[in-house]
């Protein structure tokens, strides 16, 4: 049996994780165990130790935080359970078997660079990041600062943390909007809150100002197709499950993975000049 942890099986993103991962292992001849931790590391502690309870033979984990999940994986470890991580490293080396993650940095500076030349390198534009906590929020806004604040006419006006989510992007997006009539942008940490500053923007009637994102959502993709969002990048989540799940199959069997614990998987940029090249993160054509 693989145990297969993610955050929330509510969010798109981590659903297909979760599927991915369970559909390739099902494939290769194992049964499978689905949970979410909810970003809670108890609950995540909980979760690894039913699956060392059940002698699962290796686990698949978006884990709960960088450094929060260090006691989870070590535990697992030496129970003799190997941990292939997904999405989300941990703040150290030689626990984890693999540590699969797209490349968070590359891609914000690729959105980020979309961003100002949408905007023609001026105007003034928020952020909404994600939750502070979260490792991949602080290396996204610390990408899209290296290619941002490199043009001296794009000036960011707010900066608010909507913690992932579109109803709350929804909300810090109406405050912004009504602090600044002359808002010409908004940069996303996640997709989820692009498409909630997106339909926050039309709500107010504001549909000028340009919005970008992060992950590659089906929603974002669909808000590309419409005009509602300018682009996003696509992080390939099922492409990353299923090497991950190859990867604990290759350890299972030979004692190795083969390749490096850490590796960094590139995203790719979607506008609408391509948009119909992707569906449900991954490239389709």
């Amino acid at each position: 049996m693989i145990a297969i942890i993610v955050p929330s099986e509510d969010n798109p993103f981590f659903k297909t994780e979760a599927d991915a991962a369970a559909a390739h292992a099902v494939a290769l001849g194992y049964r499978v165990r689905v949970n979410s931790h909810d970003d809670d590391a108890y609950q995540q502690d909980n979760l690894i130790d039913a699956a060392i309870a059940s002698n699962a033979a290796a686990i698949i984990l978006d884990n709960a935080g960088t450094d929060a999940s260090i006691s989870a994986v070590r535990r697992a470890t030496k129970a003799g359970i190997p941990v292939f991580l997904i999405d989300r490293e941990i703040a150290v080396s030689g626990l984890a078997k693999a540590q699969i993650v797209s490349d968070n940095d590359q891609g914000a500076r690729l959105v980020a660079g979309e961003f100002a030349r949408i905007l023609g390198g001026k105007g003034n534009y928020a952020e909404l990041l994600g939750r502070e906590s979260d490792t991949n929020a602080q290396i996204r806004t610390k990408g899209f600062h290296a290619v941002l604040d490199a043009h001296p006419g794009l000036h960011l006006v707010e900066s608010q943390s909507a913690n992932w989510s579109a109803e709350e992007a929804f909300q810090k997006t109406e405050t912004i909007l009504q602090a600044h009539a002359d808002l010409d942008g908004i940069i996303a940490g996640n997709d989820t809150m692009a498409v909630g500053a997106a339909a926050a923007v039309r709500s107010a009637g504001r549909t000028k100002i340009k919005i970008v994102g992060f992950d590659g959502s089906p929603d974002a993709l669909s808000a590309i197709k419409e005009g509602r969002i300018e682009a996003t990048v696509l992080q390939p989540a099922v492409y990353i499950s299923n090497l991950a799940v190859d990867e604990a199959d290759r350890y299972l069997h030979t004692g190795s993975t083969g390749q490096p614990e850490r590796q960094s998987i590139p995203c790719v940029l979607v506008t609408r000049t391509n948009v119909d090249d992707f569906h449900n993160f991954e490239k389709i054509r």
